[in-house]
């Protein structure tokens, strides 16, 4: 067969199969859901219709959907709420899976009680080469310092002990760990890191930002078998809270490596929008065929790239323009000069890539906003849909610049609700009034791409959409709201969770909401999020978990 008839017979062939498979297979009945259109408006559906590629082929009533699918499968959601997938734009997959399999000490409340279990945690693990562990707050503790290694060494002296801050930008050592890190009350401060030292000099084991690298470079790696056992147990927390979707925050070769297996295979169970970490060797190779817009049947993309520009407000690593308040002898910190960072988002603009860089403090957005005003327009960029993650602390002058420039401000709800216990007292009561301003953003016509930073925060989007609605925490404090005025509207939370969020990963005409064409990745909830009080949002379980029209999540009842 000559080249050109060939061409068109496989033409005609994959016509054939589209003609074919697009009659919907399933219905889903009776149903009280919601989506949202494209203008951001709240439809009501009772019945949606997909075909065996898992693509929504009418959504209505529930006459008009049977008209068109007189020979699908039916399936009652017996008047249960239904809602479009939800999409966390900011979260660490792999970080999350290797919490799950580590100690947790999000919810100790004292250096006691935290050193209690540690030392229980290491008794139970007796075989394991290193104590690994995440979440601790010395603000929760109530302590006014950071812990030490010498306390660490009271509980675990015969093993290195590595236990990262709750946002992963400063990490608590024992003794054992600092001397094979080489640590030592002589090392210097790497740039864009402080080594914590007390009154004396001497270093107390905690390292914030840049130096917890010295740390990390003697970690032993995971093996494969662990880390696809850490993607397992976060894919399956992820369903299991009802996210369809997430923005991973900074991977390298192993774990592209790995999505593109489980993608290969079936296995992902959430979308996955990937940022490659930094623009160093993982970048060169990662890139050398350019962005990858989509992969397995639109189930993973690596199209854009993670970069830093400061550390965190917790650990004051956040770079601010002025001291902070509650210690005047510190700005925080800048990770790279503003030459470094230009020639970074440059790198990445030039091959196509879109540019996702960490600001937390006034000083770190400034630098990133300038940066991107410079290099956008240099770069051809503005269709890239560049983004700050967290945009925490802006100054009310630099706010309006993101819509000016065309920058996304990558958010996170829960972040102010755990904040409120420190943030005024870091940056006092002015710089607070351009801190986790959603509302200011949303005025002046911003989109808003909400996620939750996990592990530093839960993986429940409901936790962030009750956080974003109400400007409480779980306990309902403060009464009034924690500066209720940048609160969002039930119908906005939803949509920085949804369209919002998808369209931040360029895939606004597949996911984020319940219309014909896009992938039928929707949830089963138990109540009605309309109807309940904003204050119970946060207590909305989750039900059942479909993506692209295949179930990946079923609560045991």
């Amino acid at each position: 067969m000559r080249p050109r008839h060939k061409q068109l017979r496989h033409t005609l062939i994959a016509l054939a199969l589209t003609t074919a498979t697009a009659h919907a297979t399933t219905v889903i009945d009776n149903a009280n859901g919601y989506t949202l259109n494209a203008k951001g408006d709240v439809i009501q559906f009772a019945s949606l219709a997909f075909d065996d590629t898992g693509r929504i082929l009418a959504v209505g009533t529930a006459a008009d959907v049977a008209a068109k699918a007189p020979q699908a499968k039916h399936v009652d959601m017996a008047g249960r709420t239904v809602l479009p997938g939800l999409i966390d734009a900011h979260g660490h997959v792999f970080g999350l899976g290797e919490m799950l399999t580590q100690l947790d000490l999000s919810t100790t409340t004292s250096l006691p009680l935290a050193l209690a279990a540690i030392g229980d945690y290491a008794r139970g693990n007796a075989r394991a080469a290193w104590v690994r562990g995440r979440g601790w707050n010395q603000e929760n503790w109530k302590l006014g310092r950071f812990p030490t290694a010498r306390e660490l060494d009271g509980v675990v002296a015969d093993r290195p002990v590595w236990l990262e801050r709750v946002d992963g930008h400063a990490g608590w050592a024992n003794g054992r760990a600092l001397a094979l890190a080489g640590i030592t009350d002589q090392t210097p401060d790497p740039v864009g890191g402080k080594i914590v030292r007390d009154a004396a000099g001497h270093a107390t084991g905690v390292l914030v930002d840049a130096a917890q690298a010295m740390i990390q470079k003697v970690l032993p790696q995971p093996t494969e078998q662990e880390a696809r056992t850490m993607l397992d147990r976060a894919l399956g927390t992820m369903a299991s809270v009802g996210l369809t979707s997430a923005h991973d925050a900074g991977i390298g070769i192993a774990q592209d490596r790995l999505y593109r297996d489980y993608a290969d295979h079936g296995k992902l169970t959430a979308r996955i929008y990937a940022m490659i970490g930094g623009t160093g060797a993982d970048f060169d190779q990662l890139a050398q065929n350019g962005p990858l817009n989509t992969y397995g049947h639109d189930m993973y993309a690596l199209r854009a790239v993670k970069l830093y520009a400061d550390g965190a407000l917790g650990s004051r690593g956040a770079a601010l323009l002025a001291p902070y308040t509650d210690d005047p002898h510190s700005h925080g910190l800048l990770f790279h000069s503003n030459g470094e960072i230009d020639a970074m988002i440059a790198k990445a603009m030039k091959k196509g890539y879109q540019v996702n860089v960490h600001a937390i403090g006034d000083a770190g957005n400034r630098q990133i906003l300038d940066t991107f005003a410079k290099e956008i327009p240099a770069n051809r960029g503005q269709a890239l849909r560049h983004r700050i993650e967290h945009a925490q602390v802006v100054t009310l002058a630099d706010i309006p610049r993101f819509k000016r420039i065309g920058i996304i401000p990558s958010m996170q709800p829960t972040h102010a609700t755990s904040d409120k216990n420190m943030a005024e007292q870091r940056i006092g009561p002015e710089r607070i009034k351009g801190a986790y301003a959603w509302r200011t953003f949303l005025a002046q016509g911003s989109r808003i791409a909400c996620g939750s930073d996990f592990p530093v925060e839960a993986p429940n989007p409901f936790f962030g959409i009750h956080a974003a609605v109400t400007r409480q925490d779980a306990n309902g404090n403060p009464i009034a709201g924690w500066y209720p005025e940048q609160e969002m509207s039930l119908k906005e939370a939803l949509r920085c969770f949804t369209l919002d969020a998808a369209y931040a990963g360029h895939q606004e005409q597949t996911q984020g909401s319940l219309e014909a064409g896009k992938y039928a990745d929707f949830i089963v909830i138990d109540r009605d999020l309309f109807k309940i009080s904003p204050y119970d949002i946060h207590k909305i379980g989750v039900l059942e978990t479909w993506v692209g029209g295949r179930q990946v999540y079923r609560k045991v009842q």
